[in-house]
């Protein structure tokens, strides 16, 4: 229509504050060596990536592309075996009738994931939609675990132990550079652009020591390796229950990772309600 005003443009969201992350080298070197020599007792590094890699897979084919909003209460069940700091306390949400509560929830999360602009948000839904108590702090390990394990290239692993703002614990507290890190707030928000710098951060540090493949997943096992070495000489705090029983610092990794879904005895490390674990047909070893 003559005389009709263009429509304005919204303008673009300011840029998001990038976080600068002060870590030391010298502790990564220590990690790196120590997880070459220990994994090559239990079938080398290779074995820990591909069972990485394996893991993200079973989660992409039973998540992803749409396929969270009908999944099957099997076939989740079957994830959260993968998921070490959520199969202890998922229970009461995995039974038939609080599954359907669940299930659109974790929808919600994945839905649009492309956008990561929104993680930081999607994640807070979901985790609204919970008890904040305490008993409920695994619920941010669910989301975290969900996003990184669909779409790994998109999303870091950002779970508690990776870095707990509220807490100042994690891999980013562990591998910090300076004196008396122990003692000492890290002012490091625990949102996505955290986690993406971090990532960022190990992938060069992995470049520089000649690592190019499989770099997202060579990642994740060298920041578990980190934490490892921290739950292996002071044990951790929430996870205490879950590693308590650990002999040696590479079950420690498995067990961060997830990568010990199945016990010994073939039983599923998922918890049901009454504590009981929940029986699984066919689950495979990762690692």
């Amino acid at each position: 229509m003559p005389g009709t005003m263009p429509a304005r443009k919204s303008p673009p969201p300011p840029p998001v504050a990038r976080p600068r992350l002060e870590l030391s080298g010298p502790k990564l070197a220590s990690a790196l060596e120590s997880l070459a020599a220990l994994a090559e007792d239990t079938g080398g590094v290779e074995r820990y990536v591909d069972a990485l890699k394996l893991k993200s897979a079973l989660f992409a084919r039973t998540l992803g592309e749409g396929r969270a909003a009908s999944v099957g209460l099997a076939d989740f069940r079957a994830a959260c075996a993968w998921m070490s700091t959520v199969r202890r306390r998922i229970g009461p949400y995995v039974e038939p009738e609080a599954f359907e509560t669940l299930r659109p929830r974790v929808a919600a999360l994945l839905d649009g994931a492309e956008a990561t602009a929104t993680a930081d948000a999607r994640i807070a839904a979901f985790c609204a939609a919970f008890p904040g108590d305490r008993a409920h702090r695994w619920v941010r390990d669910l989301a975290a675990e969900l996003l990184h394990q669909v779409d790994p290239e998109r999303y870091p692993l950002m779970t508690r132990w990776m870095w707990d703002a509220a807490a100042n614990t994690g891999v980013i507290r562990e591998i910090w550079h300076g004196e008396d890190v122990d003692n000492m707030p890290i002012g490091v928000p625990d949102g996505y652009e955290t986690f993406v710098v971090l990532r960022e951060e190990l992938a060069q540090f992995l470049a520089a020591h000649g690592i190019y493949r499989d770099v997202l997943f060579f990642a994740d096992l060298l920041a578990a390796r980190v934490y490892a070495g921290y739950i292996h000489e002071q044990g951790g705090t929430y996870l205490r229950a879950d590693f308590a029983n650990a002999e040696e610092p590479m079950l420690h990794v498995r067990r961060l990772l997830g990568l010990d879904g199945v016990a010994e005895d073939g039983r599923s490390r998922l918890k049901a309600a009454d504590g009981t674990a929940v029986v699984i047909q066919d689950l495979p070893r990762l690692a």
